[in-house]
């Protein structure tokens, strides 16, 4: 089940998939560019207007799946949760990714910490 934490690019608490939930939507973030392409030859629309007048079938299921209302599917790409690091013990925001040793938000180094070098 989708947990909200913290989402660096989109600068707010929001939704994160799980793994099983990241599998179902996937596959439906690589057709929605299709989607897109279609739309903008039908109509002669930019990607923004396809965007603005369209609701893309990934942010249907993300809807569905988290009860937040995305519109626009390139977010949706780094609401992974198992994308992102450990909560920052200073200031609770996830690293960055799993391998991160700084907390890009507060500057906290994992390891000038003393409780974190092995």
């Amino acid at each position: 089940m989708a947990i909200t934490r913290y989402c660096w690019r989109c600068d707010t608490d929001v939704p994160m998939l799980d793994e099983s939930e990241w599998a179902v939507i996937h596959p439906i973030l690589i057709e929605d560019k299709q989607f897109i392409t279609q739309k903008r030859k039908e109509y002669g629309m930019t990607i923004r207007e396809v965007l603005e007048a369209f609701t893309t079938p990934s942010c249907i299921k993300y809807y569905e799946l988290t009860g937040f209302k995305e519109t626009n599917p390139d977010s949706i790409w780094h609401h992974r949760n198992s994308a992102l690091g450990e909560d920052c013990p200073s200031c609770g925001k996830p690293f960055r990714t799993v391998k991160a040793k700084l907390c890009a938000a507060c500057g906290y180094e994992k390891l000038k910490h003393h409780e974190d070098i092995k």
